[in-house]
């Protein structure tokens, strides 16, 4: 039997198999708001046979937005329009739905990533930027305002509020983004955390906050709702203090004490220093490892393209999920072709029953018919 295909679980929630479509912006709202773009897309990822369905990085605040095309949850025409997306997927896909919660802290107010995505200029409709510390990321940019103990308290805040928002729109799981240079991972990292109180130098000062709104998040939904984060596992740069994997198996290690459901194993994007060696599998390693000394449920994600990739990375015991990303934006069938490769079945509708090459019978179930009248 396929190890990729076999049946996992992530916290309280039950998947089908261990593939996972990992959050992707897709800068296509309209002041926060999911439109016809995030329909036809999420609709057609909801058919692909994967476990479950991660929706892309989503704002807390209006100024934790990385654009002003970032899907937000901060309000109820947020939370009106991914309802109407939501019933359309649930009308014709079982597909567990989770959502990734996220502030972009200092890269927030910028340009969508095919206008060149640099900051916004004020006559571009540019906003204020808040961080742990006032340091912007890249030199030119507008420096971000350091959150007091009001802003500390007002951010987390907002993030218990989504999680509620996400509850009653039926979601499964919660991802908080504390990965990619995003505010909970400038907590984090040295690089962009200089402050000087209870929330910064100390390793243990560090992980305060983004551990604290894990907290608060926990806390605000309930019990069956699986609660994890996406950590980058290293910031790549070797100049001085950054984050590093030895600190990110210490904070995985605290979130499994706290009752984490799962931790999503990314690196990198905190500074522009960073060094990344761009090739298969290259985040793999960091989630083996997180997963060996924390004991969470782990994702790995990064340049894992191939079935019998997924297959070894899963059967191996490196990680219990793979999480596909540009892969399956390329291929939004990609599990049905692993399915094939590795000898296992998928979920797929049954208007597609007819597209199962006889070659394969039983790919799509032993009651999918080919035929037609």
């Amino acid at each position: 039997m396929s190890s990729l295909f076999s049946a996992g679980t992530l916290g309280p929630i039950e998947l089908r198999n261990r593939i996972v479509i990992a959050p992707m912006c897709q800068y296509s709202a309209q002041d926060g708001n999911a439109t016809d773009w995030h329909l036809m897309h999420l609709g057609q990822l909801s058919l692909s046979g994967a476990g479950l369905l991660i929706i892309e990085a989503t704002a807390v605040e209006r100024q934790g937005r990385i654009t002003p095309g970032c899907l937000g949850l901060y309000s109820d025409d947020n939370e009106a329009a991914l309802k109407r997306v939501l019933d359309a997927v649930r009308a014709y896909s079982k597909m567990p739905v989770g959502i990734q919660l996220a502030h972009a802290g200092r890269k927030a107010s910028s340009h969508v990533p095919w206008n060149g995505g640099q900051s916004l200029k004020p006559d571009e409709g540019a906003w204020q930027t808040e961080a742990p510390s006032a340091l912007p990321h890249a030199p030119g940019e507008p420096p971000p305002i350091a959150l007091d103990a009001a802003g500390l308290a007002r951010v987390k805040a907002a993030f218990a509020r989504a999680a509620q928002r996400a509850e009653a729109l039926g979601l499964d799981s919660i991802e908080l983004h504390a990965a990619h240079g995003y505010l909970l991972h400038q907590f984090l990292s040295p690089i962009a955390n200089q402050r000087t109180d209870e929330y910064g130098g100390s390793l243990a000062n560090r992980m305060r906050f983004p551990l604290e709104v894990f907290d608060a998040v926990r806390g605000a939904v309930a019990a069956h709702i699986a609660v994890g984060m996406r950590l980058s596992a290293s910031d790549w740069v070797d100049e001085g203090e950054s984050w590093t994997v030895d600190q990110s198996v210490q904070f995985a290690k605290a979130l499994a004490a706290r009752g984490g459901s799962f931790i999503h194993v990314s690196s990198g994007g905190v500074s522009q220093k960073q060094k990344i060696p761009l090739v298969d599998g290259y985040q793999v390693p960091f989630a083996e490892r997180i997963r060996a000394e924390s004991g969470l449920p782990t994702i790995a994600v990064g340049l894992i393209t191939h079935p019998q990739q997924a297959e070894a990375i899963v059967g191996n015991g490196q990680a219990d999920f793979v999480a596909i990303a540009r892969a399956i934006l390329f291929e939004p069938h990609w599990p049905w072709r692993a399915a094939a490769e590795l000898g296992a079945q998928v979920d797929a509708p049954k208007q597609y029953w007819r597209s199962q090459p006889r070659e394969l019978k039983g790919l799509f179930g032993d009651g999918a018919r080919i035929g037609q009248r």
